[in-house]
């Protein structure tokens, strides 16, 4: 049975119905204005019956009907063209997509119950082991049945991981209710992986209306990534080709996911200039600093850490996102830096993350940039980068 709505009816209607969101791009012959349609079975005194919410931009609207008004309800729904729709039911998951091209892709999963008994230690993981996803196993991560390649086990936990971090800031930065699409600018996106990541935890998992934009300047890892996300029907992922800070779109949350050296700094500069609510960012290749870093006048006192060639480009590194933690305190954001991931599977494990709302130019944040670029001597990349408002914080003297 590969007709999408005999495959929805059937799943909806039949016995060991959990849950169903229907979600995506409407492209169907009767679009309604929906963003999302949840569906779910009710235990009322009548009796079993489905509840259906319908969420627009604004509020979401539930009707509780039974199984006569709900073969019609279907028929609507799918009339609607949705093309994003996730079934639960106790025999498993279905995924159908429908790409811009009309084609339909069907994906199976395995029970969630089975998944969480055989993967106990990773049931809390965004992107679960042991159940079939549609992106990961397009990108590489996962065979249809949900296993993870045993080559693809250190960029499984760097999915993950990225998630999390993602989830844990949403509400910090009042991206839940936005009461429009979450618009998302990953700088540097390389191959996508993560870019298209986030588009799909937002959209399919989380039900939070998103679209995302991937720029990077390798033109060729831009087609290839925006072939993916056709592949996939990723609705509202695009690709540019352009160099990092010169893509002037909206962004309410901005990625810099291993940015190389001063990339990273034009990618913070960037979500400063575009009041960006969220910041993630993993450095990457810190080189700017690196020659300047040396021991002299207030420094002396440690030459002995930075005549060691290795510990000098360290004390480096730490320098530099000490700076740029700093300097993002000090345009508003609430900035802190944690472990990304493990160093197992990465030397470059250190994430900042941003978010908007503490007072521009706090004057202890300030004194704390200042005298930090005076003890070593060093004028950073994203004080350039950031341009005449930054400097005027930092560089003129209180009256």
């Amino acid at each position: 049975m590969s007709d999408p709505r005999s495959i929805v009816t059937a799943a909806v209607l039949g016995p060991g119905f959990r849950r169903g969101t229907f979600a995506g791009v409407a492209r169907g012959e009767n679009p309604a204005g929906w963003v999302r349609v949840v569906v779910r079975p009710v235990e009322l005194r009548g009796g079993r019956q489905l509840q259906f919410a319908y969420y627009d931009a604004r509020q979401c609207r539930t009707h509780n009907v039974s199984r006569g008004e709900s073969e019609a309800r279907l028929d609507q729904l799918m009339s609607v063209g949705f093309s994003a729709v996730h079934l639960d039911t106790d025999a498993g998951g279905t995924d159908i997509r429908l790409s811009k091209k009309g084609k339909v892709l069907v994906g199976r999963t395995a029970p969630a119950s089975a998944a969480s008994t055989a993967h106990n230690r990773e049931k809390d993981l965004p992107l679960p082991e042991g159940r079939a996803d549609h992106l990961l196993e397009a990108i590489g991560v996962m065979t249809p049945d949900g296993r993870v390649r045993p080559t693809m086990r250190a960029k499984f936990t760097q999915v993950n991981e990225f998630l999390k971090h993602l989830d844990h800031k949403l509400d910090d930065a009042g991206l839940r209710g936005l009461g429009r699409p979450v618009e998302i600018l990953d700088c540097g996106s390389g191959s996508g992986h993560l870019t298209l990541a986030a588009h799909h935890y937002l959209n399919d998992v989380l039900g939070i209306p998103a679209r995302v934009t991937g720029v990077d300047a390798n033109p060729h890892v831009v087609q290839k990534s925006a072939a993916a996300a056709d592949r996939i029907a990723a609705d509202g992922a695009g690709f540019a080709c352009a160099r990092i800070g010169t893509f002037g779109g909206p962004a309410d949350v901005v990625l810099a996911l291993h940015a190389c050296d001063t990339a990273t700094d034009d990618a913070l500069a960037q979500a400063v200039r575009s009041e960006a609510r969220l910041v993630l960012s993993v450095p990457c290749c810190h080189q700017a600093l690196n020659p300047v870093v040396k021991s002299n006048g207030p420094a002396t006192v440690l030459r002995p850490v930075l005549r060691h060639g290795i510990l000098q480009q360290r004390t480096a590194d730490i320098l530099t996102d000490a700076l740029r933690a700093l300097a993002l305190r000090i345009m508003g954001y609430r900035t802190d830096v944690v472990e990304f991931v493990s160093p197992e599977h990465t030397a470059r494990n250190l994430m900042i993350r941003a978010t908007s709302g503490l007072p521009v130019g706090d004057p202890t944040f300030v004194a704390e940039y200042r005298e930090l670029c005076r003890f070593w001597g060093v004028t950073p990349y994203l004080e350039t980068a950031l341009g005449d408002p930054f400097r005027r914080l930092v560089r003129e003297e209180p009256t």
